[in-house]
């Protein structure tokens, strides 16, 4: 008896292992029946568009619609077995975007009431799984992603890792842009921004980043700023900074390479002009190094930035300069003195908005905590204090090399 008893424990313990491994199909969806998601743009819709708008979410007169301008809303929907899928199938097209995707713009009273909207006309189960990037216009950012953010974060689908980016101008033609370089323009998207990282001229700025940047008490977010060319390419302009949910500025292309010195972020990638007295010279930024410090004077936090830049001579521009030991002081001297303008007057740009996206309050919060508690405490009361809050910088910047010529 008591052998048979251990024989039916046992095999009850077998088959509560297998039956959970068994169930993994039972919700299944095939990825036919999908309407798979590559690209957002998000644009403020003109007057009149509650005109366009179907009574999907409600009824016109029998329950409320929510305060605020409407949204118009486009997505890229992958046409199925037209995604290029091998390296030889990756060129761009005459064609244009329709033969790989299909483009379906709604308008509606937020995003997931356009959602809605636009789910009404498509007869596959939309899937966010895919969604890589979404282009929101600027003047919608400088209303407010909260409505966004909410309900992306909401959303299971959605990955962590997609890029936001901030559009000068309709958010709609750059999600609609033909490049020669791909066939499908959401792809194109997000191949201009990982590149941009990997070449240095762009920070890692993922949405996840930008959510957990702009969560916290002492930091603000920021998101790539981009516009529409000719030739159908995308122009990396800047950063576009907020406060709280909405958009207060935006910088210049090099002031984005001020960012990354001040962070100390690596690779560098961003070229620039030197004049001494013998001529003018190119050179280019290789690595970075920096370091932040505070301490409380008078009552008030007083920051310190060391930022170290080594550089090499990239070419000679102007003059008849001639590379030795005084030629390379005068230009690490010369280099060291823009670096810190342009430094100086990027942290000034975002004091006069009350954004601190270089984090000096985290650092404050996390080094002097008692005055934290005190004096602080709140994000509302960084935001005021980071506006009148010294900061200084110190640069010091090394040429590493010069190259070879040839006589």
């Amino acid at each position: 008896m008591s052998c048979q008893w251990t024989k039916s424990v046992k095999l009850s313990c077998i088959i509560l292992l297998i039956v959970p491994f068994l169930t993994g199909c039972w919700d299944r969806l095939e990825i036919e029946e999908r309407a798979v998601i590559l690209g957002i743009s998000i644009d403020l819709a003109k007057p009149g568009a509650e005109k366009e708008e179907e009574e999907v979410s409600h009824l016109r007169g029998s329950f409320p619609t929510p305060e605020g301008a409407m949204i118009r809303l486009a997505a890229q929907i992958a046409l199925p077995g037209r995604i290029p899928l091998g390296p030889g199938e990756g060129g761009g097209s005459s064609g244009g975007p329709g033969q790989t995707v299909w483009v379906v713009d709604v308008v509606g009273h937020s995003v997931d009431d356009a959602l809605l909207n636009l789910q009404q006309q498509i007869s596959s189960k939309l899937f966010y799984g895919h969604l890589r990037v979404i282009v929101i216009s600027e003047a919608l950012a400088r209303n407010g992603l909260q409505n966004v953010n909410d309900i992306l974060r909401r959303n299971s689908e959605v990955r962590r890792t997609l890029w936001i980016m901030i559009s000068k101008g309709n958010a709609r033609k750059i999600m609609t842009a033909s490049p020669k370089l791909e066939r499908v323009p959401s792809l194109y998207l997000l191949s201009t921004l990982d590149n941009a990282v990997k070449l240095g001229k762009f920070p890692i700025d993922y949405v996840g980043l930008f959510w957990s940047n702009s969560s916290k008490k002492g930091q603000e977010g920021f998101l790539p700023y981009v516009g529409i060319m000719k030739e159908q390419n995308i122009n990396l302009l800047g950063l576009a900074y907020f406060k709280d949910d909405k958009l207060v500025g935006t910088t210049k292309p090099f002031e984005i390479a001020g960012y990354m010195g001040i962070k100390g972020l690596n690779p560098a990638g961003y070229r620039g002009v030197v004049k001494t007295e013998e001529g003018a010279v190119m050179i280019v930024a290789t690595h970075r190094k920096s370091k932040f410090e505070v301490r409380i004077e008078n009552g008030r936090p007083h920051f310190k930035v060391y930022v170290q830049t080594e550089i090499n001579l990239e070419e000679k521009i102007t003059g008849q300069l001639v590379v030795n030991e005084k030629t390379i002081k005068d230009i690490q001297n010369e280099n060291k003195k823009s670096l810190k303008k342009s430094y100086e007057s990027l942290i000034k740009q975002t004091q006069q908005k009350g954004s601190d996206i270089f984090g000096f309050g985290e650092y404050l919060r996390a080094k002097k905590p008692k005055y934290w508690d005190k004096e602080i405490g709140s994000a509302d009361r960084w935001q005021e204090a980071y506006m009148n809050v010294e900061i200084e910088v110190s640069v010091k910047t090394r040429v590493r090399r010069v190259g070879m010529k040839s006589k």
